[in-house]
């Protein structure tokens, strides 16, 4: 967190709810994070990489605290200090407008806001991974094509 448009593509997320918790997957990089609903934030010395969320409803607006994060957060130069609050309400049938706001006296005088719409999408979700500089798709391709054709000549009694 904050959840900002990072790239051109694999921008799209993944919410699932359950009784006690909401997940929120990032398609890029596969990141995903879990919000604890109702619960009281971790003790200091427990740091997790996304920090440690936990949210509660307000209304129809759910209300996310973030605190907790480690020394490998690295959001735009922040400490462990970082402390996020976010807010996801529905605007409509397809839309959730994101806000957010940023706090970390190590780091920055006064605190930051942003807001964005999430949009639904019909589109499918996508693994994110690197093929080292895509050498190897070229070979992972071929292959396919031919346990492809190796099915086809079997389904026609070829093989």
């Amino acid at each position: 967190p904050p959840s900002l448009p990072n790239y051109f593509y694999n921008n799209l997320k993944q919410i699932v709810q359950t009784r006690d918790s909401i997940m929120i997957l990032n398609e890029m990089v596969h990141d995903a994070r879990v919000i604890r609903m109702g619960a009281k934030h971790l003790p200091e010395s427990i740091r997790n990489w996304m920090g440690d969320s936990i949210g509660r409803w307000e209304g129809d607006t759910l209300v996310v605290d973030t605190t907790n994060f480690n020394s490998k957060t690295q959001f735009r130069g922040a400490s462990e200090t970082l402390h996020i609050g976010e807010r996801f309400t529905r605007v409509d049938e397809r839309t959730l407008l994101y806000r957010f706001t940023v706090e970390d006296p190590s780091t920055w005088d006064r605190s930051w806001s942003g807001e964005y719409p999430w949009v639904a999408s019909s589109e499918p979700l996508y693994e994110y991974a690197c093929h080292e500089g895509n050498y190897a798709l070229g070979s992972i391709l071929h292959g396919a094509r031919l346990d492809e054709a190796e099915a086809a000549a079997r389904k026609n009694g070829q093989k």
